[in-house]
């Protein structure tokens, strides 16, 4: 009966995690709409994600889920505990013989990595944290490695089917949304692909954050897998089918703090050894691994008070880069990067943002790119604006409405429609109309909210005029803008965001001609 509760709840683990990984795999790629909008709230229920939102709920329900059952989340809820576990699964096809060894738990780096990490947030450098959060990391992985294949899939099956009229599939661009995060991504993938190939959740056990914070919940947790020593012989095979490395077979011990809940362990012991249940009679064994840890628990002391005491170095002044994209000194180009709508300003977005760019792969018109050095340092691969291949639809709120940090507010449309993210600069010096001679406006015909406006010039032809006080800093003027490389018009964003005066749509009549002209 044991051997079938314990089968039961292997399956049970195993189909909540390919639903919930295939879930949220899919939620990055899906360019087209397929899944409902309510499946956000997978990004919602990740713990780093919830941490950075202030989502107390969500982070109290984790820590209880994990004080009754052990680390769940990080068996089945975290994308990039699964994504370990096929590399694992897959290595074992290869190599039939593969055996995991016990490791030693390895305190001092796991707890280091927490503090590093914990200070460096309060001087404002979130960029650490973002890299090595479970999430964010395998969001840039299905953001800029496996969304582009994705893609060129439904360019192929587009291919196929137009071939014999059927337009189901429509083709897609396919594009490096920035070098630079492409290849964090593809590191990330290569190296915790091979840790997990080689020795299995080392990554979790070791270097991750959150597997380390989760790890005191589950050391203590109600449900574990515990070892009955009078029925232990010490044979080590439930140490070699162990991914966690947290079995050591010799001193009948588990280090719970490290156990991912897999039961593979459990379902290998060929003499009822091991068991998953409440709290026991203790072993002698049990009872030395229960004492207090003082070294541990100093340490963790020291981390928690650095960062109580951090963020008063925080009214400091912090070096904000402000990316320059001069060519020529005599010409005006933006000097402030823009932040999504409902960031509210950089410094609220650098504060909650961890990089899983999930904003980036939602947006529709691709105007989201990971940040390299826009925002300085501390905001590497945080979501900046940029209107080379689009511009930011007047209606369109989905950035803010998809992101689980709350570093980009959600927005309604109509606090959209008032959000100044940056706001118009016209160079007339190297506008076409002056230096050419020809007509244009292109840039005032895209404007939504007619901060951009034609008045009389030379000859007949008009100049844009620009009123920064309606302008939302959407880009439509800086992406049609025909100039290169530097545009006349474009879009200088705001640290703060404001909020535009209202505008008023002027309606006039038109007489409407046909494409002969007549």
């Amino acid at each position: 009966m044991r051997t079938q509760n314990i089968q039961m709840l292997k399956k049970i683990r195993v189909i909540l995690s390919v639903t919930l990984f295939t879930l949220i795999t899919f939620y990055f790629l899906d360019f087209a709409g397929i899944l409902p909008f309510q499946f956000h709230v997978l990004g919602h229920i990740q713990f780093v994600p919830a941490l950075l939102a202030h989502n107390f709920a969500i982070l109290i329900f984790l820590v209880l889920l994990t004080f009754l059952f052990g680390r769940i989340y990080c068996s089945s809820i975290c994308p990039m505990g699964v994504f370990q576990d096929i590399f694992g699964w897959i290595s074992k096809r290869v190599k039939k013989k593969k055996k995991y060894t016990y490791s030693k738990p390895k305190t001092i780096l796991r707890w280091s990595i927490v503090g590093v990490t914990t200070v460096l947030f309060f001087f404002g450098i979130t960029s650490l944290l973002g890299l090595l959060d479970p999430f964010s990391a395998y969001g840039r992985m299905a953001t800029h490695l496996f969304k582009p294949a994705y893609m060129a899939g439904n360019n192929l099956l587009a291919s196929i089917f137009t071939s014999f009229g059927n337009y189901r599939f429509y083709f897609m661009d396919i594009f490096i949304f920035s070098i630079f995060s492409f290849v964090v991504a593809s590191i990330t993938f290569l190296v915790i692909g091979f840790l997990a190939w080689k020795y299995g959740r080392t990554f979790c056990n070791t270097i991750c954050p959150v597997g380390t914070l989760l790890g005191v919940p589950g050391e203590y947790s109600l449900f574990k897998i515990r070892i009955d020593s009078g029925k232990c012989t010490a044979c080590g095979i439930c140490a070699a089918k162990c991914k966690a490395s947290c079995i050591d077979a010799k001193g009948k011990t588990v280090d719970n703090s490290r156990c991912v809940d897999c039961f593979n362990c459990v379902d290998s012991c060929k003499f009822d050894a091991l068991t998953y249940t409440t709290s026991q009679k203790k072993t002698v064994e049990e009872t030395e691994k229960t004492t207090v840890d003082e070294g541990k628990r100093k340490f963790l002391l020291t981390g928690i008070m650095a960062a109580i005491a951090t963020p008063s170095l925080l009214a400091k002044g912090r070096g904000r880069g402000k990316g320059r994209f001069l060519t020529e000194e005599k010409i005006r180009t933006r000097q402030t990067p823009i932040s999504p709508p409902g960031a509210q300003s950089t410094k609220h977005l650098l504060k909650h943002c961890s990089s899983c760019h999930l904003c980036i792969s939602k947006c529709p018109t691709n105007v989201l790119k990971p940040a390299f050095m826009e925002y300085g340092i501390g905001g590497m691969m945080q979501p900046v604006m940029f209107f080379e291949k689009g511009y930011c639809q007047f209606d369109c709120t989905i950035c803010s409405r998809v992101c689980p940090n709350h570093a980009l507010k959600p927005l309604t449309k109509e606090q959209k429609h008032k959000t100044q993210m940056g706001y118009v600069v016209f160079n007339e010096d190297i506008c076409i109309v002056p230096v050419k001679h020809k007509s244009c406006g292109a840039c005032a015909e895209h404007c939504p909210t007619q901060a951009v406006k034609m008045i009389p010039y030379k000859g007949g032809l008009t100049i844009p005029t620009i009123d920064t006080s309606i302008c939302v800093g959407c880009g439509a003027c800086e992406y049609i803008c025909p100039v290169r490389p530097i545009r006349a018009i474009y879009v200088e964003g705001n640290k703060v965001h404001q909020e535009a005066k209202p505008f008023v749509t002027e309606i006039k009549e038109e007489i409407k001609i046909n494409d002969f002209g007549f």
